[in-house]
């Protein structure tokens, strides 16, 4: 930042590390409580200022939380830094917009894709009912309702990889369609055509997995990120056309 001085940025950093060394070294977990600032303060032969200055960089990036009276905790080190960052991206320039949408659609299809074996099996009726209310659900609102429909479609995707039990791939997943509900609106407006596409394509993904079929969950999925990526392409030449 402007006039701050080399020293203190270093020794800030060094504060950073030094409490993310602390939570490595005690082995402590999403939650645990850390040392009160007086005592990380002595532990880490830092000023009262350093510390504070570095829980408050640490809790931006998720990996500490501090409860106002009541301290400070080990946090849920979830994926919020990396939805912040990938969005201003996507927000800072027309032309990163579309590259950030198209490097999005083809990591939220791959990490899809690549789990297709195991979502296909790993889904239990219960969990495929629920996955067929959200299809209704969004039948039912329609793309024009706004809010509703944008959540149905978040909540099918998040259950889809949730009974996986890996919870990187959980947060990834959703990690990357916050992302991309962020910055798609941004494009031009989701037609009526698009949106029966998309309907028709959750319906198809819970129709596979229900008859067990994992290459027509593969076809599903195809069939679900087209109208997407058509529309990244229409945008991309209407701005190549105003260019």
């Amino acid at each position: 930042m402007p006039g701050a001085k080399p020293g203190r940025q270093l020794l800030r950093q060094e504060v950073v590390e030094g409490i993310k060394r602390y939570i490595l070294d005690e082995r402590l977990r999403p939650g645990d409580p850390l040392p009160t600032e007086p005592a990380l303060c002595e532990a880490l032969g830092a000023s009262r200022s350093s510390v504070r200055e570095a829980v408050k960089i640490l809790n931006a990036l998720d990996i500490v939380e501090v409860r106002h009276g009541h301290g400070t905790y080990v946090g849920r080190l979830s994926l919020s830094a990396l939805v912040e960052s990938l969005t201003f991206r996507g927000l800072l320039s027309p032309g990163d917009d579309f590259q950030v949408l198209a490097d999005l659609v083809d990591v939220r299809e791959l990490v899809e894709r690549g789990m297709a074996d195991r979502i296909v099996t790993a889904l239990d009726s219960a969990q495929l009912d629920t996955l067929q209310s959200l299809v209704a659900d969004m039948r039912e609102r329609g793309a024009g309702e706004g809010r509703g429909f944008v959540e149905a479609d978040r909540a099918f995707h998040a259950l889809l990889v949730e009974p996986l039990g890996n919870e990187l791939v959980e947060q990834l997943s959703m990690a990357f369609w916050d992302v991309y509900a962020i910055v798609a609106p941004h494009l031009d407006g989701f037609t009526h055509a698009d949106e029966t596409e998309t309907i028709a394509a959750h319906q198809s993904i819970v129709d596979a997995v229900r008859a067990g079929d994992t290459a027509a969950f593969m076809r599903a999925l195809g069939e679900h990120y087209a109208p997407v990526r058509r529309r990244l392409s229409e945008a991309r030449a209407r701005d190549a056309a105003r260019a």
